[in-house]
């Protein structure tokens, strides 16, 4: 390819059925790997037998029921959130770097998750007590959206938000944040500070239907409100101004987009811990083959988040059994080399 030459597109009902395909396969794969194997055929005679109302105490359908679907979907909700949100970003920003920690809501879920973790016992004793299991996840969430409120409220100027100081407060508040998560560490026992670690992390393990459901229904809800923001984020990438000739309410677009993408995040990221590089390169991904049209860009880059974590989690799952390796560190493996390559390959268009 020449220095000059732009790669084909694809059209954007093909790109999409690609993402769709794209997530099936990875479904289907996510759903047949793991200490426990269960062939491809074995699997879809239990979904076939499940979609039919039929019933059987296999160990196959217990293991892929009780275990291994929840994570499944949780999987699927987790790439879809952290990739329309991070697509949002980059439409806000006009930034392909842009990712959702520009806003804070990870550092802020981090700092929170670790207070809870550290100090939650001794200063909110009855709040555990009453909450259980759901103590440490609607912290997070109350974090990270705390810190995405206070990184907002700096933007706020007498023209309205200014997209630019929000991007240094959100410097600012998460390097704040860090040194917050860092104290804590320091504090810990060995027993708080390698769960610290493990939320830092990232991983599906913990998935239970009642979380799943909880996470689904809000990333769904923030993946529809998202397609709201399309036109106006296509506008937005001509400008704010010539945004506001054309009729786009911009402030009400910033203040929408921050919103979504904060509570997407905020659900995904209290349940599974920080997953890094989707939100990035998903988006990216879905611009090289459909073009920057946001109606495109945001459904396809929710299906390609959702196949890129069903993926990760897969090969979490078995590359190191009987362990389990944090789905944190193989996202970024996989999306770092990726991104690069990217890089490489398209420079002249990034």
């Amino acid at each position: 390819m020449s220095a000059g030459a732009v790669p084909a597109r694809l059209p954007a009902r093909s790109a999409l059925a690609l993402g769709l395909l794209l997530v099936v396969l990875a479904f289907l794969w996510g759903g047949a790997s793991g200490a426990y194997q269960i062939s491809p055929g074995q699997l879809m005679r239990l979904l076939g037998n499940a979609l039919s109302g039929g019933t059987t105490d296999s160990p196959e359908q217990l293991v892929f029921f009780n275990i291994r679907l929840p994570r499944l979907l949780l999987a699927v909700a987790a790439g879809a959130g952290l990739a329309v949100a991070g697509a949002l970003m980059q439409g806000l920003f006009r930034n392909p770097l842009a990712d959702p920690g520009l806003i804070g809501i990870s550092s802020g879920a981090a700092l929170a998750a670790g207070v809870t973790i550290v100090l939650g016992q001794k200063w909110f004793p009855e709040l555990q007590h009453s909450l259980g299991s759901w103590t440490l996840m609607l912290s997070a969430f109350a974090g990270g959206m705390g810190v995405t409120l206070l990184i907002y409220l700096f933007s706020q100027g007498p023209a309205g938000t200014n997209i630019g100081v929000m991007l240094l407060a959100g410097v600012a508040v998460n390097a704040l944040a860090g040194a917050g998560l860092g104290y804590l560490n320091f504090i810990s026992t060995d027993e708080q500070l390698r769960n610290i670690q493990f939320w830092l992390l990232g991983s599906l393990g913990g998935a239970r239907w009642s979380a799943v459901a909880l996470v689904s229904a809000l990333v769904a809800a923030t993946c529809a409100a998202a397609m709201a923001c399309a036109r106006p984020l296509n506008a937005i990438a001509l400008g704010e101004a010539q945004a506001a000739l054309l009729g786009v309410n911009v402030e009400r677009t910033k203040r929408a987009v921050v919103l979504i993408a904060a509570l997407a995040v905020g659900a995904v990221t209290a349940t599974t811990g920080i997953i890094s590089f989707v939100g990035l390169i998903a988006p990216h991904w879905v611009r090289l083959i459909a073009g920057p049209d946001h109606r495109v860009v945001l459904p396809g880059s929710a299906l390609l988040g959702a196949a890129l974590v069903l993926v990760a989690d897969a090969v979490a799952r078995t590359v190191v059994q009987p362990a389990e390796l944090p789905l944190g560190v193989l996202t970024a493996f996989i999306g770092g080399p990726m991104f690069l390559l990217m890089l490489r390959r398209f420079r002249s268009r990034v």
